[in-house]
């Protein structure tokens, strides 16, 4: 998940629809109190965040971002219409990990996302934990309720993008971009097949994988 922090509408429209478009799920904050609020109910693994808002100053957010131990870590690029050296130095000084001057192109920032995101390495999580699952990429191991659970490639990377995005719809266009690396809409009935086999093979944990008529699948932590 990548959250933007940006109180021009438009722009934060573009910012999610081509992170979307390259396999990757945002959500968007004009308000500073807003993008806090959500905070405490997920953590991103990428933060866009523009210096110019409203209720708060990008660079006081990101002091606080660096202060806090479960946010100090979390890669941010700062956003700004800025783009004097000395804006660049400040925002770096702060904590930064990247910076963006506007106006910029939509290829640019998915590539300076992505980059980002591989020398974070918060594309590359070890161990991931949903409910009774237990996926460790290291190992390439799943177990479910302590116990290990056999898995083809597709099936683990397939487990691994859903628990990598816990409680988020992901739509199958992003499931065949993202495992399958294709984007043919007849070889989707694969997804069915792959996501009918993680449930038999999880027994009681596969209830956890919910079909979202019409969009895709997600991972629910809470469902029995």
């Amino acid at each position: 998940m990548i959250y933007i922090v940006e109180d021009d509408r438009n722009i934060q429209e573009i910012e999610i629809f081509a992170l979307k478009n390259s396999g990757y799920t945002a959500a968007g904050f004009e308000t500073a109190k807003a993008f806090w609020a959500a905070l405490e109910s997920r953590l991103p693994e990428l933060i866009m965040l523009d210096i110019m808002l409203e209720d708060e100053d990008g660079l006081q957010i990101l002091k606080k971002l660096r202060m806090r131990a479960d946010t100090r870590k979390i890669p941010v690029i700062l956003v700004t219409a800025k783009s004097s050296e000395i804006d660049k130095v400040k925002g770096l000084d702060s904590g930064a990990d990247d910076y963006i001057s506007k106006p910029f192109g939509v290829m640019e920032m998915i590539a300076r996302v992505k980059a980002l995101l591989r020398r974070s390495g918060a594309e590359q999580e070890s161990m991931l934990i949903c409910g009774d699952v237990t996926l460790d990429k290291e190992k390439r191991m799943v177990y479910a309720h302590g116990k290990p659970v056999e898995m083809t490639f597709k099936e683990f990377e397939l487990l691994r993008l859903l628990m990598k995005n816990n409680g988020i719809v992901i739509s199958r266009d992003v499931i065949m971009d993202r495992v399958w690396e294709s984007s043919f809409e007849g070889e989707s009935r694969t997804i069915d097949v792959h996501v009918r086999s993680l449930r038999q093979k999880l027994g009681e944990c596969g209830a956890m994988i919910r079909t979202i008529r019409n969009v895709g699948y997600m991972i629910d932590a809470t469902a029995k």
